[in-house]
């Protein structure tokens, strides 16, 4: 398996990651998927494009023969913080320890890229079966929790867990 950042080469198969990873009936072939929640897109080209041109962001793919089967995004938050999102294992390649994998490489690189020594993520609160993989990472429940991130029809109910853990 080899990790690396993602340039905008990688946008076309890299969306199409992502979105088969969240949403519609391929990401049902997953354990890991937001289909039974939302609809619609998760991500669009121009968002990836913008997360891999920044500074402030580390856009990370894994690769396995040259196929891409995953990806984490990890963002500066400044004063030693970083934000792990948008993991993404293609679904029938889930539960061979990719997300493990990058999971790993996200936290190397926000030690080594923007001197992190936080790593926070946020996860829909009713996604307990995440939060518990989540925590079998190292990661632990703050306490707070955050409204979702962008409106969505009816997601009045969705509420973001926060979860960070110490990379010292």
């Amino acid at each position: 398996m080899q990790v690396c950042r993602a340039t905008p080469a990688d946008l076309a198969a890299l969306h199409d990651l992502v979105e088969s990873a969240y949403r519609g009936e391929s990401a049902r072939a997953g354990w890991s998927h937001e289909a039974d929640l939302l609809t619609g897109p998760r991500t669009g080209v121009a968002d990836l494009a913008a997360v891999i041109a920044s500074p402030g962001h580390s856009l990370l793919l894994a690769e396995r023969g040259g196929t891409l089967l995953g990806t984490v995004t990890v963002a500066d938050l400044g004063q030693g913080r970083a934000y792990l999102s948008m993991l993404a294992v293609s679904p029938p390649a889930q539960a061979e320890g990719l997300g493990r994998l990058l999971v790993s490489a996200a936290a190397e690189e926000a030690k080594a890229r923007f001197a992190a020594r936080t790593l926070e993520l946020t996860v829909i609160a009713v996604r307990t079966e995440l939060i518990d993989w989540y925590r079998r990472r190292g990661f632990a429940c703050t306490g707070e929790r955050r409204p979702f991130p962008v409106p969505v029809p009816d997601g009045e109910h969705l509420v973001m867990v926060v979860m960070e853990r110490d990379l010292d």
